[in-house]
């Protein structure tokens, strides 16, 4: 995966009915270090990283490049959002384009959160690079994914086999409207 070029980052953070969009800061290692530990949030990526890798290894301020944004509710880190440009390496369909990622504590699920940042994030995306396609993987096991990227507006490009399981990949047009 590779940032996504020239533009100025961070931005300004993005604000939307419930939460902010913004840049990763010292205050959110430990949710940081929760989410990347969850049994739970990492059930179709492949499992969690072991909690005391992760609390040696982080830094005080979590990784920041363009295209990270943290999900802020009330002042506290819920999600991170990536926005981040594939690779020649990746599936042909995908190759090139910017592929949207998305990890929420389990306390956030199920109030419309992941499908709210992600809305904010695309349309920061659609203004940043207007006429970029977005493409988002998941494996076709995890229903809450699939969901969610049905009402972003993705539409199925391919199913393929790769760790184990079915994968799905969509690819969002830049003139797909997010509702």
């Amino acid at each position: 995966m590779e940032d996504l070029g020239p533009m100025a980052w961070p931005p300004e953070p993005i604000t939307t009915e419930r939460l902010v969009l913004r840049e990763p800061e010292p205050r959110d290692r430990a949710a940081f270090v929760e989410l990347l530990a969850s049994p739970e949030v990492h059930t179709y990526l492949g499992g969690p990283r072991p909690r005391d890798e992760l609390e040696r290894e982080m830094s005080g301020v979590p990784e920041r490049w363009p295209g990270s944004f943290v999900v802020d509710l009330d002042g506290s880190m819920i999600g991170q959002i990536l926005l981040r440009r594939n690779g020649a390496d990746r599936r042909p369909a995908a190759a090139g384009k910017t592929d949207l990622g998305y990890l929420f504590l389990p306390r956030a699920w199920g109030s419309g959160f992941a499908a709210e940042a992600c809305a904010a994030a695309l349309g920061w995306l659609a203004d940043a690079l207007p006429g970029e396609p977005v493409v988002l993987t998941t494996q076709t096991a995890n229903v809450r994914s699939m969901r969610l990227a049905a009402k972003l507006g993705f539409i199925e490009v391919e199913r393929f086999e790769a760790w184990g399981a079915e994968q799905w990949l969509g690819m969002r047009s830049p003139a797909t409207p997010s509702d």
